[in-house]
């Protein structure tokens, strides 16, 4: 038996913890009866260098598309290029609004406890103009994360990389050719950068990177390919904290139903990893019970909601899934 597996089995029996195992061996039942499975990542989860288990999990086959925040497929990429530049605050709670605009004045860029170089993101900008140019001069329209998948593709890129490229989890869906969608990329460093290229005319127009809509009917493509013919569950729905990527990904069945009228499962399995508290029209604190009435989820739909740190648990989770 694998240690990860071992301890969690031994130990996570009640609470949050049991509730972690119950998604782990529901996630696994989930992959080995056939179904795929989508995965949201919300936060700062790149930052936190989920990427070197999640890379595994694409590249294992237990996870078969992604919705993301720009921050989080942007900051995947930093990584993999100016880890080494990053500095860690250890006291961070401890910051004065002073010491926050001498780390601004430096360049770095805080998330909680890690601050990203300014350096690496003008390095990416300079890359994605030429990609935004050349697509527009084309006619072509692309996601954002497609582009960022052909920075990475680039012969000199490589000679950059600070990181294992075993530590990119975009890497690992460029290689395995898992769909990546970004709702709302304008918030996002390099959705500004591309909104700031537009202004001072360096593109004509924003024509070349696809729309939030246009993302929602490619993923909706997606599913209706993917989600089996019966025999197998139909897709599962991993939700790593709250906002915008999981709010996106999980209303393409809701809209192939309601919108197209078609004859579609809903989602097959729904798991949340979230610090979010049950709210009071909070969606991130919202029951999985409540997307039911939402026409996203059924009745008997195995749903699971863990109310904990995602930088704990997903990759609990993930060792779990992957035996380590």
């Amino acid at each position: 038996m694998s240690a990860v597996r071992e301890f969690m089995d031994n130990h996570f029996l009640h609470f949050n913890s049991r509730e972690l195992v119950a998604a782990a061996r529901a996630y696994e039942a989930h992959i080995d009866a056939g179904g795929k499975m989508m995965v949201t990542l919300a936060g700062a989860m790149s930052t936190a260098r989920l990427g070197r288990i999640l890379s595994r999990m694409i590249r294992a086959g237990k996870v078969h598309a992604i919705s993301c925040t720009g921050a989080n497929l942007e900051e995947d990429v930093f990584t993999l290029l100016a880890c080494d530049e990053y500095e860690t605050i250890q006291d961070w709670r401890a910051l004065s609004a002073e010491d926050e605009a001498a780390l601004l004045a430096r360049g770095m860029n805080r998330v909680t406890d890690t601050c990203i170089p300014e350096t690496v993101m003008r390095h990416i900008e300079k890359r994605l103009q030429r990609r935004w140019v050349e697509a527009t001069e084309k006619g072509e329209v692309k996601r954002p994360s497609e582009f960022m998948m052909e920075v990475l593709g680039e012969p000199d890129i490589a000679q950059h990389f600070q990181a294992p490229t075993t530590d990119s989890w975009l890497l690992a869906a460029k290689e395995m050719g898992v769909p990546v969608y970004t709702p709302g990329w304008e918030d996002s460093t390099t959705g500004n950068m591309f909104a700031a290229f537009v202004f001072r005319e360096g593109l004509k127009g924003h024509g070349c990177v696809a729309t939030g809509t246009k993302q929602m009917e490619d993923l909706m493509r997606w599913y209706l390919a993917n989600h089996g013919d019966g025999s197998t569950p139909s897709v599962g729905f991993f939700q790593i904290g709250g906002g915008i990527a999981g709010d996106f990904a999980i209303c393409t069945v809701p809209a192939l139903i309601q919108d197209l009228q078609l004859d579609i499962p809903f989602w097959g399995y729904f798991a949340q990893i979230s610090d979010a508290v049950t709210s009071y029209g909070g969606y991130s604190g919202a029951v999985p019970n409540e997307k039911i009435t939402w026409g996203k989820l059924d009745v008997d739909t195995p749903k699971f909601m863990v109310q904990s740190d995602a930088t704990i648990c997903a990759p609990l989770l993930f060792g779990y899934v992957l035996n380590d």
